[in-house]
């Protein structure tokens, strides 16, 4: 069967899997990877293929989601969360615009947007309750902050391998990346306002409709009654459901210099170390070691165990328990996606969509752009797509006559679109904030279609006006 053949039934089936039959995730990934394995006519490859997948999508995202895990229940329960929360609130007029700046502002510096998200969303989380927010509009506040960020500014690694490849000028490359992703990020926080509007209103009109509202959250701030299911302390709800209670005076610690000294150093000493050793051409071996994203947030789950000490010893070894088998499923689906992508690599599918779209006459800033949208929708690594499409392009770069900038700006807008079940992160944004894979469609994959266009568009502004 044709690559390309492949690819669209390999899309289409995935979507019929997980969001018309509902099938588990990791499951569809990876029936679907082999299936297309044994329609490409390398069924044994289609395995290797698959478990090289899993076990690379393991291997670099194991550590980290399972230690932000840990660090977000257990701030959570031991009250830090809110107190985080309760700050921004203060200090910002408006905390879904703070958000989206914390993941601009966060994800190039750690080289890792996935990871910008997995320790912030905790604090997006919180907000959500806080401020009676559905989740899936603060979630996509901070997803689609740290995604622009990452795509479009120099040195993320979705731009500087590029910029080596084609020789682009580093200066230049700088401006014209921050310059367009910044109003790039506004849209995907505009985008996020409208989402939960939206979101608002749907669960208003259900509720007129006579039906229960669901319930974000699961810790409130409220001077409310006791209600059935909920145990009250000190102002605080928390829902027996998940088999933890709160001891009397951990709220008290939410005051104080001690207290907020606990809430925050789990978060952001496991940031300035990353950040720290960033600052290093060749950092010394203490700070390679420490400031390693693995090792930084392995200190940040110590620091929050610490922080929960109040809670006793029995209690923090339960949440913990509970946050790796959370941290479980989302590695799960993590693994599937990555395998999928693996199989798609070996069947061509990607080099042939390239190909494909490198025949059509079309503008010449156009192609850059649909070559990245394509191999971005075939594998799901934004990384991978920008290490890949300046090796297709390369050839035809004198014939394009675009400025290395551009193209390099024109191919990092296609890897906004399209996020599906292949990108990693559509499965850790949809867990971490407690989504359906409708909804994570909703929030990260138009959210992320819609940033691709505005960047695109911005580019082809500077080129026409600039160039």
């Amino acid at each position: 069967m044709h690559p390309v053949l492949i690819f669209l039934f390999a899309l289409i089936a995935i979507l019929l899997l997980t969001a018309k039959l509902r099938l588990h995730p990791f499951l569809s990934l990876v029936f679907v990877s082999l299936f297309i394995g044994v329609l490409a006519g390398e069924p044994m490859g289609a395995v290797e293929a698959v478990t090289k997948g899993l076990g690379n999508v393991f291997s670099r995202f194991a550590i980290i989601i399972t230690s932000g895990s840990i660090i977000g229940l257990l701030l959570q329960k031991s009250g830090g969360m809110s107190l985080i929360a309760s700050d921004i609130m203060r200090f910002s007029r408006n905390p879904l615009l703070a958000l989206n700046i914390l993941g601009f502002l966060f994800s190039v510096p750690m080289m890792c947007y996935i990871l910008a998200y997995v320790i912030f969303i905790p604090i997006a989380k919180e907000l959500a309750t806080k401020l009676n927010y559905p989740p899936i509009s603060t979630a996509t506040a901070l997803a689609l902050g740290a995604v622009a960020s990452f795509n479009l500014v120099y040195p993320s690694p979705v731009i500087i391998s590029a910029a080596e490849e084609l020789s682009a000028n580093t200066d230049t490359l700088i401006l014209l990346g921050f310059f367009i992703a910044v109003p790039t990020s506004t849209a995907g926080y505009l985008y996020a306002r409208r989402l939960g509007k939206t979101e608002t209103a749907r669960v208003s009109e259900h509720d007129n409709q006579g039906q229960a509202q669901p319930e974000f959250t699961e810790i409130t701030e409220t001077p409310q009654k006791e209600k059935t299911g909920v145990m009250q302390e000190k102002g605080i709800e928390v829902q027996r459901k998940d088999g933890v209670q709160r001891k009397d005076g951990v709220q008290g610690r939410d005051t104080g210099k001690s207290g907020r000294l606990e809430a925050y150093a789990p978060i952001f000493l496991p940031l300035l170390l990353i950040l720290f050793q960033a600052g290093f051409e060749h950092p010394p071996l203490l700070f390679s070691f420490l400031g390693n994203p693995n090792v930084a947030l392995l200190i940040g789950v110590l620091l929050s165990i610490f922080s929960s000490r109040a809670l006793g010893l029995e209690m923090v070894r339960t949440l913990v328990e509970k946050a790796v088998r959370r941290s479980g499923v989302v590695l799960l689906d993590l693994c599937g996606g990555g395998a999928l992508g693996a199989t798609l690599a070996m069947t061509g599918a990607g080099e042939a969509l390239g190909r494909f779209f490198l025949q059509i006459n079309l503008p010449h800033i156009l192609v850059p752009f649909l070559v990245a949208a394509a191999l971005q929708t075939v594998q799901g690594s934004r990384v991978v797509t920008m290490l890949v499409a300046p090796s297709l392009l390369l050839p035809l770069v004198p014939e394009l006559g675009l400025p290395a900038e551009i193209l390099i700006l024109a191919m990092a807008s296609g890897t906004f679109v399209i996020s599906h079940v292949n990108d990693p992160f559509f499965w850790i944004f949809g867990e971490l904030a407690e989504l359906e894979p409708s909804e994570v469609f909703r929030a990260n994959t138009l959210g992320g279609a819609l940033m691709g266009v505005v960047s695109f568009l911005l580019v082809s502004g500077v080129y026409v006006f600039f160039y």
